[in-house]
């Protein structure tokens, strides 16, 4: 019971989190001028009206906000889309939402196969002129934009060498491009954590104990160094996870992903109040959860960290 009290407690701190970012965009939603039917289109006054009386915008703020708690929090119904009227925030997010955690899965996937590698690769080779090109490479990963990225490697794989397609997301083979383009500055940023964790690490007495044992460079480091070098990848992996998961609004579009990225832009310009607190309020739960899965994971890499730390 004591190891799940530190769990619940976080788990009802996620709920406090959701439940002020919920506050806060219908707060945000209500001031901004405007309205979602005031679209530039002559709206009789009955039929305005209508439309208000439809999604119970006419009632006072008080009645809405109550009504969308319990919405959300007791029913997990995120309202209706007020611009494409024939389908629901839940429906949208349920066809979006997979789309773009694919795509998000790929691009981790990579990103931690890549930046795992280099990292290790340049911490073994400390000071040579292999750790300066791998440093290098990492600083030009997170110091270009992605969607440069993605349009040279559109230039270079789709139209140069035509290797892969350019949109959709009919195969895995779709799923090449989009996905280093996304995982590429996330590889960057492992590759220098991790180099940064094994070059701390491999400078403790354990570990020359280890070498002095006739363990070669490769045992010491993959089964002694890199488990607690991890560390700080994790810390890193939590936000990023839950960011690389929600969607690249860039990436979605030039390589046309029909993933949750576009809608959330889409939302803010139409108006779709619902739309896009429904996004928001997605992101949170995966930021809280990603961030709740690395305290569990620091425990299990190091069980000296305290579970209620």
């Amino acid at each position: 019971m004591n190891g799940l009290r530190p769990l619940l407690l976080r788990l009802l701190g996620i709920i406090g989190i959701v439940l002020v970012v919920v506050s806060v965009c219908f707060a945000l939603m209500h001031a901004v001028p405007g309205g979602p039917f005031d679209d530039g289109r002559d709206i009789d006054p009955a039929t305005r009206e209508n439309l208000l009386s439809r999604y119970n915008l006419n009632a006072p703020l008080s009645e809405q906000y109550v009504r969308y708690l319990d919405d959300v929090f007791l029913h997990f119904d995120l309202g209706p889309s007020l611009k494409l009227r024939d389908y629901s925030v839940n429906e949208i997010l349920e066809e979006s939402l997979p789309v773009s955690m694919v795509l998000g899965l790929f691009a981790m996937g990579f990103a931690l196969l890549v930046g795992l590698s280099a990292g290790a690769i340049a911490a073994s080779r400390r000071g040579t002129w292999l750790d300066t090109f791998v440093m290098g490479a990492a600083t030009f990963g997170l110091s270009v934009p992605n969607f440069v990225i993605a349009g040279l490697l559109v230039l270079l794989f789709v139209f140069q060498w035509q290797l892969f397609p350019l949109v959709g997301l009919q195969s895995a083979k779709h799923l090449v491009l989009p996905s280093i383009a996304l995982g590429l500055p996330f590889a960057a940023s492992i590759a220098r954590l991790f180099r940064t964790g094994l070059l701390e690490v491999l400078g403790e007495d354990w570990i020359r104990t280890a070498r002095s044992k006739g363990l070669s460079p490769r045992a010491v480091l993959w089964r002694h160094a890199a488990q607690p070098a991890l560390l700080p990848v994790v810390s890193f992996l939590g936000p990023a996870l839950a960011g690389i998961l929600s969607g690249s609004l860039v990436i979605e579009q030039i390589f046309a992903i029909p993933g949750m990225g576009s809608h959330f832009v889409d939302s803010a310009l139409n108006a779709d109040y619902y739309l896009a607190s429904g996004v928001v309020i997605i992101y949170t739960v995966l930021v809280s959860t990603a961030n709740l899965g690395v305290d569990v994971l620091y425990g299990l890499l190091d069980p000296r960290i305290e579970a209620d730390t």
